[in-house]
């Protein structure tokens, strides 16, 4: 199997892990010094500091199931393509996304996530 190949299932690994909402989970795709960059915010690093911003930002999320549209790979990138559908307390929020990897030995070692953020707030507030 191609290194391509090989990144690309461990980034549809984590898209499917997100459904689970296990943050220890989430975190172990991550390299040791990995950054996770939600691009609304500033970026995050490290294994304790992602832990404690996907609890952070995911607390109150009911359930959480992250369709991939569609997924490419080049080498060590990673682009993959999504309609994320959460629950948060009686709101739906489905939220288009693309997440941009950067894969060092099989884990995340930079995770950019591109989406409207005026999107998710009308969801949750509307």
């Amino acid at each position: 199997m191609s290194d391509t190949q090989s990144n690309i299932d461990v980034v549809k690994q984590f898209v499917e892990a997100w459904s689970r909402l296990d943050v220890e989970e989430l975190v172990s795709f991550f390299a040791q010094d990995g950054i996770y960059h939600n691009m609304p915010t500033g970026p995050v690093q490290g294994h304790e500091a992602l832990g404690k911003f996907i609890t952070g930002f995911s607390a109150n999320w009911q359930s959480t199931q992250w369709e991939l549209l569609n997924i490419v790979g080049d080498g060590n990138i990673v682009i993959a393509e999504r309609l994320d559908k959460t629950r948060i307390a009686d709101k739906a929020v489905d939220l288009p996304c693309t997440g941009v990897f950067e894969m060092e030995s099989g884990k995340i070692k930079v995770w950019r996530d591109y989406f409207d953020l005026a999107t998710y707030t009308k969801a949750i507030t509307g």
